[in-house]
């Protein structure tokens, strides 16, 4: 009798919550995007835009110090943009002659088409069109890539691996903080439920205002999984120099799990270890430090 009291009690609970609730959401789903920040509104501004298959993407690129051949491509994370590498963007232009960044499709400031099948697999596709597009298709890139960017990079170093006419030509690689070992990640419970979709995906997506929240995009988890000897195949067997930027207390790649199966798999790339405190975005977290040890990496080929 008591039990069921309870229960009865329990369910009026949540529906005086739901009664409360839908009207509420009702009115978060149509307000209005807030308006861009100075700094979002200067990054769009000083941007580009290149057509992909009739897709606007959205791109920087800088010129930096005369004389030097040197390109890098950055290639940012879930679910951000290219506006990740700002910290670190003017230090880049002291060192390359070109610093090239790009939102992919479904993020930033580029196209985000629905309903779409999002792959890493054309995001790829997009980085090569991109440099096509600049005419540096037949220059050697330095790819530094981030989370999401990570997996983009893998896919091109495969492709580079396969000698293939249109590919890039990888000078070298700098992964940092992405899940490129699908047994070693650990999604953010907000990814999985958005991945795994539900009656809760939808209001997740617009309560979190995140376009790219959506169950597509967070597709790429599960290609991690289902291509990881493509993908971890291709940097194991390349001789170009890798490096990786970790930021240890990530809790999406965790310590020292992570770490200790990328030194095992990968011996012959070096590492470097940011302070304890630093977690999954080390690029805006400790820009500086982050900027030494992608220098260092640099100047040692």
């Amino acid at each position: 009798m008591v039990r069921r009291d309870r229960l009865r009690r329990m369910r009026e609970w949540w529906v005086q919550v739901g009664l409360l609730a839908v009207p509420l959401l009702a009115a978060y789903l149509h307000i209005p995007p807030p308006q861009l920040s100075p700094a979002l509104h200067s990054w769009k501004s000083s941007g580009k835009f290149f057509t992909y298959k009739g897709l606007r993407i959205f791109y920087q690129d800088s010129v930096g110090v005369v004389g030097s051949p040197e390109i890098v491509v950055l290639l940012h994370g879930f679910p951000t943009s290219s506006y990740d590498w700002y910290k670190i963007w003017e230090g880049l232009t002291l060192r390359f002659h070109r610093v090239i960044a790009l939102d992919f499709l479904g993020f930033g400031f580029s196209d985000k088409p629905r309903p779409h099948h999002y792959s890493i697999f054309e995001q790829a596709s997009i980085v090569e069109a991109l440099l096509r597009h600049l005419g540096l298709q037949s220059r050697r890139i330095n790819l530094l890539s981030h989370d999401y960017g990570d997996t983009v990079a893998q896919e091109l170093l495969y492709r580079f691996k396969q000698n293939r006419s249109g590919r890039l030509t990888i000078k070298s690689l700098c992964l940092s903080n992405g899940g490129i070992f699908p047994e070693t990640h650990r999604p953010l419970l907000l990814q999985k439920l958005l991945k795994d979709g539900g009656m809760l995906s939808p209001i997740l997506t617009r309560l979190m205002n995140f376009f790219v929240f959506s169950r597509g995009l967070l597709q790429y988890i599960n290609q991690r999984k289902k291509f990881r000897r493509r993908w971890v195949g291709a940097l194991a067997s390349v001789s170009i120099p890798i490096h990786f930027i970790y930021g240890p207390l990530d809790p999406v790649n965790p310590y020292p799990e992570f770490l200790e199966l990328y030194r095992k798999t990968l011996p012959r790339s070096t590492v470097s270890i940011l302070d304890d405190h630093i977690s999954h975005y080390p690029q805006l977290e400790d820009p500086m430090g982050f900027l030494n040890a992608y220098m260092g990496f640099i100047n040692s080929f």
